[in-house]
């Protein structure tokens, strides 16, 4: 009885795990486009500091509203700060002045890199071992990114300011997710993502108060109001409580790879929404990246 019972429970953790990396890959892709038009209207100083700021009090309020512990032993509180500022204020102003220097269909393929430096920085720090299910899932999503990025290295090379600040940003993020699983936190996924982007969005406010207090908002349209609320409500406030709690399902390392199909959708969406390049490439990267996500995801034998 209990085999069933420990059977059942891992079938149902790892349909929650497929469901909540289905959710991650299809509205943060869509969040990339959103991000460009947002950062391009608001600037990156203010459109980070609004929605890093609304997605934190949302998480904490969804929470509150589930039942959900929300107050920090005290202990939490330092090793949180220290992931917060790779995991949030690292990545979000990274990538918001990135996207300042090179398009979102490349910015996206440079920031997920990511599973690449999670699987090394979880094998130094928690001792991960990358059995050979991992390894191959790497390699054929790296692949895949490749594929995706194939002409555009010149590019990238000619755009190095942007292309440095997007890798800089998959750096932190990586340290962020592998900080994260280091520890047993004393509350849940959804408050520790709200913690995560409420302590992470102080730093960012300040700089935003010190280098930018009164933000040019002339050509602030329909267009940026849009895409701030869709980064602020689905990309962040959803979208990061979802891979939180997939970081505390699974380790480390299979968690960053579970990103690796959001910048195919990525691409696709910055194509459809903003007339950015699309072809072959994308398609060749999703028939490499499926798979790998598959190699890491699913079960190794029928149950």
């Amino acid at each position: 009885m209990r085999r069933a019972i420990a059977a059942a429970g891992s079938g149902g953790e790892r349909r929650l795990v497929l469901l909540l990396v289905a959710t991650i890959s299809v509205f943060w892709g869509f969040n990339w486009p959103a991000m460009k038009v947002g950062v391009g209207e608001l600037g990156p100083w203010l459109f980070r500091t609004v929605t890093v700021g609304v997605a934190g009090v949302c998480l904490l309020a969804a929470a509150r509203l589930g039942g959900e512990r929300i107050r920090l032993a005290s202990c939490d509180l330092r090793p949180l700060l220290l992931v917060s500022l790779f995991a949030v204020t690292g990545w979000h102003l990274f990538t918001a002045f990135g996207l300042t220097y090179i398009g979102g269909g490349r910015a996206v393929i440079v920031a997920f890199t990511m599973p690449l430096w999670a699987a090394i920085i979880s094998s130094i720090w928690l001792g991960e071992r990358h059995g050979v299910r991992l390894l191959a899932a790497l390699f054929l999503g790296l692949v895949g990114i490749g594929i995706l990025l194939g002409p555009d290295i010149g590019r990238l090379v000619d755009q190095t300011t942007g292309a440095l600040l997007v890798l800089g940003a998959s750096i932190c993020w990586a340290i962020g997710t592998v900080g994260t699983k280091a520890r047993r936190w004393s509350v849940g996924a959804t408050a520790l993502a709200g913690w995560q982007l409420l302590l992470g969005w102080v730093p960012i406010a300040i700089a935003w108060l010190l280098f930018d207090p009164t933000p040019d908002l002339s050509g602030l349209g329909w267009r940026g109001i849009l895409a701030t609320a869709y980064a602020s409500t689905v990309a962040l406030a959803l979208c990061y409580g979802a891979f939180i709690k997939i970081v505390t399902l699974v380790p480390a390392g299979v968690a960053a790879i579970s990103t690796l199909a959001i910048p195919v959708i990525g691409v696709s969406a910055s194509a459809l929404l903003l007339g950015e390049p699309l072809g072959f490439r994308e398609v060749a990267a999703l028939a490499l990246i499926l798979p790998a996500l598959a190699l890491v995801l699913l079960p190794r034998r029928p149950e």
